[in-house]
């Protein structure tokens, strides 16, 4: 199935830019997906403008956006948690429901003009709960619809169904709520939520089999955490994605600002100026594999980022609205350019067994960056005026591309399926599960001219313990044999110990082989598996 299929080595792509839609199930929540998204832009539309339309404050408007955002990077996290631990399919479900109530609360609301920039406010925060809970399963399930080999172009059409919805939906929620009002626009995003909910009950996604190791909300929750705070390659595509959503989220942020202000024009006007970041982020990802030819990915990020601070500054002047137009198409080109490189990168470095989660955090990254950008860029804008804003935000982007510039992306080229090559401990089928904790001692024989180079080895391996379920690790030395030295670490029950057997991937199987071969002697270095042990009770009293 579609899952063996992420832990096989990956295979030179072939086809082009749309090879992944061949398979239907990926084809079919991809134009799922575009439908949906549609709506949510024609909702966003609708929100942001009749926002300008209640309030003049910047900060105010700038905080229909933050609210969107905010619960993503409040909730992520636990949301990669359910989008491991739970059925994919139906979670999915549920979100769009909760998602569709929404809309219709809207719908109604702005039927009956009852609508309140307090209320606008509190609308986008629960509709940025159901995109918070739903962008990492959505993510989370690409892997299961393509191959190994096509998973980069998976990524990237995902991104290209965004912005094709980008093109689409706010001119269209432009002109729905220039022609027909606030009510029929939220009624339009409300009727997409029924194909997307087709979709997913289209799609027959295969039975999780029993798993007696089957992991809990807690210990999965903590386990996400250590993987993530482990893991140094993803530290690096963070830091990189906050930083430059940080800066960019301006655009966004004070766009609705410039369709008025700049550009003097009308809720049409915005929904075709968000048409044309569309547009250009269609345009953008046509392009990408012939980019991704000429430029590796940190080329990439300098391209997106020095694009998109030209296009910022260029919409200081006020330029007309053809010039304004032909600007954002650079910008929508830029925009899919680094989601899809960062987003690549992550996919690319994440295994299966924690992908939920470590995409959470990801997009709790991504969209704490997009909340806390727009919050400050409303402030800054409402300080120095709108142009003020959109200068200042260039020349920190650009400042900022260039310094991270020397903080290269990882390549994302290992193999990240399971080896299974640990054998099984021994004892195991006595051992409850949540017994804990459990130490794992290593004991190898290193000769002392190999000392160093091993010291070295060993310490490269510790951030793969760390990652795959230990909570500490170290190395001790035996002063009565000081060629005797024994790595250990801890695991917090049996259960994650045994399931550290099931994730070390076989990059790191080849570095622990690497260290292996330090240890001389006729037998493989010793393991021993030591179990907490607790106070026993204390002895009845007697009378």
């Amino acid at each position: 199935m579609a899952e063996q299929a992420t832990d096989s080595p990956s295979r030179p792509a072939g086809g082009g830019t749309f090879a992944p839609l061949a398979q239907a199930t990926f084809a079919v929540l991809w134009a799922a997906t575009i439908l949906g998204n549609v709506g949510s832009f024609m909702r966003d539309v609708a929100s942001a403008w009749l926002a300008t339309d209640l309030s003049s404050s910047p900060a105010a408007v700038a905080t229909i956006q933050a609210a969107a955002t905010l619960p993503v990077f409040l909730l992520a996290i636990p949301a990669g948690v359910l989008s491991d631990i739970l059925d994919r399919r139906r979670f999915l479900i549920a979100i769009q429901i909760g998602l569709a109530l929404v809309s219709g609360t809207l719908m109604m609301l702005a039927w009956r003009n009852a609508l309140t920039i307090e209320i606008l406010i509190g609308m986008a925060f629960l509709g940025g709960i159901g995109a918070a809970l739903m962008g990492p399963t959505w993510q989370s399930i690409v892997p299961e619809l393509v191959p190994q080999h096509e998973l980069k172009r998976a990524v990237a059409l995902n991104a290209l169904g965004v912005n094709i919805a980008r093109a689409i939906g706010p001119a269209m929620g432009g002109l729905l709520l220039a022609a027909f009002g606030a009510a029929v626009t939220y009624g339009m995003d409300l009727l997409s939520y029924v194909f997307v909910v087709a979709a997913l009950l289209w799609w027959k996604r295969p039975a999780r089999a029993a798993d007696p190791l089957r992991e809990h909300f807690l210990g999965a929750f903590r386990a996400g955490l250590r993987f993530t705070r482990a893991h140094s390659k993803l530290h690096v595509v963070l830091a990189r994605a906050a930083v430059h959503f940080a800066f960019g989220s301006s655009i966004w942020a004070l766009l609705p600002l410039v369709a008025r202000q700049l550009l003097k024009g009308g809720a049409s006007l915005y929904g075709v100026l968000l048409g044309a970041v569309g547009l250009g982020a269609i345009l953008g990802a046509l392009v990408m594999p012939r980019l991704q030819r000429r430029l590796d990915a940190d080329g990439l990020m300098l391209l997106s980022a020095i694009t998109t601070a030209v296009v910022m500054a260029g919409l200081c002047v006020a330029p007309p609205v053809w010039i304004a137009l032909l600007l954002l198409l650079f910008l929508g080109a830029a925009w899919i350019i680094a989601l899809t490189t960062l987003g690549g990168v992550a996919q690319a470095i994440l295994p299966n067994w924690v992908r939920g989660r470590a995409l959470a955090v990801y997009q709790m990254v991504f969209n704490g960056a997009m909340a806390a950008g727009s919050l400050v860029w409303g402030f800054v804008a409402q300080a120095l005026g709108t142009p003020g804003g959109l200068l200042v935000a260039a020349a920190g982007m650009l400042a900022a591309a260039l310094l991270l510039h020397r903080l290269r992306l990882p390549r994302g080229e290992e193999d990240l399926g399971p080896a299974r090559h640990w054998p099984e401990p021994e004892g195991a089928a006595d051992i409850a599960h949540d017994r804990g904790p459990v130490m794992i001692l290593i004991e190898y024989c290193v000769r002392a001219p190999d000392r160093d180079a091993f010291l070295r080895a060993v310490h490269q391996l510790s951030e793969e313990r760390l990652r795959d379920g230990a909570f500490n690790w170290g190395v001790m030395e035996d002063p009565a044999d000081p060629e005797l030295l024994t790595e250990w670490f801890l695991v917090e029950s049996w259960a994650e110990h045994l399931r550290q057997h099931e994730r070390v991937p076989h990059a790191d199987a080849d570095l622990q082989r690497e260290v292996t071969r330090f240890h001389v002697g006729d037998k493989p270095p010793r393991v021993r598996h030591l179990l907490g042990v607790g106070l026993p009770p204390a002895p009845a009293a007697h009378h």
